[in-house]
Parts: C-alpha cells; sequence; structure tokens
C-alpha cells in the first residue's frame, strides 16, 4: 500500500505547475536536532519561556546561557539528510517551487535549496538589539555572554521569533504567496501545533491545494487537511519519491 501511495503522490508531483513544501522539526530529527515538543523534546528539559523576548531583555545573560547550550551545542554538528537533499534536487529540476520552514537549523540552504522562506528566522545568525546589524556567531564568538555588537556594544540575540515577537513581515508574506498558488501543498515533519504556522497548510487547502503530508504518526494537520499520508520518516519517504521522479533513480548527485 505505501509503494502504490508513492506512486500516488509522484504522479501527482508530475503533473504539478506549482508545488511548496512546509517543514516541521521532524524533518531535522534525522540530521541528530532534537524536537522541541514530544518525547525527547527539548522543553521537556528546559524551560521554554527563556525564549520569551521580554524575559531575554531583562535578563540577557541567563537567557544566553541557555540559548548556547540549546541552539549552538545541540545543533552545531547537525548535517542536512537525505530528506534535505532530495527537496534541493526537487527545487533544482522544476519540481519544487519553494520551502517554507518552521526550522531555524539553515539546513535546507546547507542542502542547496535557494528560494527558502524561514517562518521563525534562522539560528545561524545573530541581530543586534539596536542597530539591527546581522552576524556571524562563529565570528562574534559565544565564550562571553551574552556577545556584543562591535558597533555599538549592545547585546546581540539569535535572528530568530522568541515569543511576544512578530513573524518577519517578507516570510509571513511569501508563505502565504505560495500558500495561495501552490497545486500541491508538501507538509513534512510539522505537527500542526505551532501558531500562526499551523495555518499556512491550512491556507493552502482553503485555497484548493492537494495536501501531502509525511510524517511518522498522524497529526493534527491528518484528518483535517490531508489528502494523501505517506507516513514513515522524512528521509525514507522523500528517497522513494526520488526514484519515482528522477526516473528510477535515488542518486541526488545527478
Amino acid at each position: 500500500m505505501r509503494e502504490e501511495k508513492i506512486r500516488l503522490a509522484a504522479g501527482w508531483l508530475k503533473n504539478s505547475k506549482h508545488t511548496a513544501a512546509f517543514t516541521g522539526a521532524g524533518i531535522s530529527v534525522e540530521s541528530g536536532v532534537p524536537p522541541f515538543r514530544g518525547e525527547n523534546g527539548l522543553w521537556n528539559k528546559y524551560d521554554p519561556m527563556v525564549l520569551e523576548i521580554d524575559r531575554f531583555r531583562a535578563d540577557p545573560t541567563g537567557s544566553w546561557k541557555i540559548i548556547r547550550e540549546i541552539f549552538y551545542d545541540y545543533f552545531r554538528d547537525a548535517r542536512p539528510n537525505r530528506a534535505h537533499e532530495v527537496l534541493a534536487l526537487m527545487e533544482q529540476r522544476g519540481f519544487l517551487s519553494a520551502v517554507i520552514t518552521q526550522n531555524i537549523d539553515n539546513l535546507h540552504q546547507e542542502a542547496g535549496s535557494r528560494k527558502v522562506y524561514e517562518y521563525h528566522g534562522n539560528a545561524r545568525e545573530l541581530i543586534c538589539t539596536r542597530c539591527g546589524q546581522i552576524y556571524d556567531p562563529v565570528k562574534i564568538g559565544l565564550d562571553h555572554l551574552p556577545p556584543r555588537c562591535p558597533r555599538d556594544k549592545e547585546v546581540l540575540k539569535p535572528n530568530f521569533i522568541f515569543f511576544g515577537e512578530p513573524i518577519p513581515e517578507e516570510a509571513a508574506a511569501m508563505a502565504s504567496h505560495e500558500a495561495a498558488t501552490a497545486e500541491i501543498f508538501l507538509v513534512i515533519g510539522s505537527t500542526g501545533e505551532v501558531m500562526p504556522a499551523c495555518m499556512v497548510p491550512r491556507m493552502a487547502k482553503q485555497r484548493g491545494a492537494t495536501i501531502i503530508e509525511i510524517n511518522p504518526e498522524e497529526t493534527l494537520f491528518t484528518h483535517h487537511i490531508t489528502d494523501l499520508h505517506l507516513k514513515g520518516k522524512a528521509g525514507d519517504v522523500l528517497n522513494r519519491l526520488a526514484v519515482e521522479l528522477f526516473n528510477g533513480t535515488d542518486d541526488a548527485s545527478m
């Protein structure tokens, strides 16, 4: 049954004039990035309010100690996995218009995806809370906390969205555009629990897109908007789709 669903999904993708992908934490778990929620989730170990913007402003040093451990120790050695690679290849070969991601790990870009809309920002950048200048955390260094802007000595924060901050305007606008124009909308590794990001696939469904969900278990999307659920790990399922899409080869270098 799963192979039949793979072939069905591949057929839909081949015939689609506009396909977008929406990815969540589940796609990066196979790269060694722990999820935030669920079993073995980071929020079982840490207080999520460490990412509350007012708390960060009040105690940047205390917040940064936890932020460094979560986002720069845990994420540091993560590399793109097969799922990221296949999505990049799909874009290169014209099967995918863009990736909208909830993730902040930069793995889609490292895999070769060019059109990536980061709904929650990116941990691989630091931003000055005063002047808005962007810095590379590797060049700035995180030995002394909180890191500070070389220009005005103000505190730097990771360039991703904290609780209490708005979604970046460009990412929100482009995500809405993709949801409004996609014929096929791939939902990969997202459970549908995080607002307002979870509304993007729902918007795509409302605008008439066919929803293909790739997740190992059922989610809040499965029985509400999903048209076809390909059950399994993102890397395994996307690798099988690659075989069907790319003339029977699973060689991502071709």
